[in-house]
């Protein structure tokens, strides 16, 4: 595999292909990730959960995620490593440039973040500043409490149509990646034909560019493994076959199944 960049994505999603992403938090697994073809890692705020022990991501700092991309990003080979801002990185957009130059000093190459229209601002600063933008949308798990729970969102017309506009809101902004989480798998389809960069999935259905899963649901391990995973090693002889299993079905798109989709 060659160095995967912004441009690597993006002419995977205009030659109709799609690619891999998944979680990594050390050295020794962002190792094997890499080496079975995985092309994007995430430094996901998901430790404060699957490493941590925390009911939710917001106990997680910007520490907490600096530590773990020095980690990663020692570890990678060829795969784009992108780092989430944590909770409350997105106060302002003085602290949204900071915050950003602190992981990407870390060895990010992306920065994720979540929110809708309203990040546009800064979403263009960063963009200006050369640091490239992951904005994930849908489920976004930072504002668990104020969803009352770990929900799907989009399920109505003009809920739906909403998202979209601040999608294209973010796109116009610079947003270099649109993530969705926990949206109908219909929706999911829409982003993808109507955005010009690459839309990431993670119970989004089948029909996205590129897929995402916590490293740990892959492997089985997750105290709860939400509706949309699938645990790879329970079909697989290691942990490598697992992480090259997963990365397989969804270069072929038999990842995810109706029944890991909403």
């Amino acid at each position: 595999m060659k160095t995967v960049t912004t441009r690597t994505l993006q002419a995977l999603k205009h030659a109709g292909e799609t690619f891999s992403c998944l979680t990594a938090y050390d050295a020794s697994f962002a190792r094997i990730a890499s080496q079975t073809g995985i092309e994007v890692l995430l430094v996901g705020d998901s430790l404060g959960m699957v490493l941590q022990g925390h009911s939710t991501t917001l106990p997680v700092t910007l520490d907490d995620i600096c530590y773990h991309t020095r980690c990663v990003a020692r570890g990678k080979e060829k795969s784009l490593l992108m780092a989430d801002l944590p909770f409350m990185s997105n106060t302002s957009t003085e602290r949204l440039l900071q915050d950003a130059g602190v992981l990407m000093r870390a060895g990010a190459e992306m920065i994720k973040i979540e929110g809708e229209a309203w990040l546009a601002e800064g979403i263009r600063e960063l963009t200006r500043r050369g640091v490239p933008v992951c904005a994930h949308m849908g489920l976004t798990p930072q504002s668990v409490h104020q969803f009352g729970g770990y929900r799907v969102q989009g399920r109505n017309s003009s809920q739906a149509e909403q998202m979209l506009a601040d999608a294209r809101a973010l796109v116009d902004a610079g947003a270099s990646i649109i993530l969705l989480e926990c949206v109908p798998a219909h929706l999911g389809r829409i982003m993808r034909d109507t955005l010009e960069v690459p839309v990431i999935g993670i119970g989004a259905g089948v029909e996205v560019d590129g897929q995402i899963l916590v490293m740990h649901d892959v492997l089985g391990v997750s105290p709860r493994s939400p509706r949309f995973a699938k645990n790879f090693l329970a079909e697989s002889d290691s942990i490598a076959a697992a992480f090259g299993a997963y990365h397989e079905a969804v270069k072929t798109r038999r990842f995810p199944s109706e029944e890991h989709s909403f």
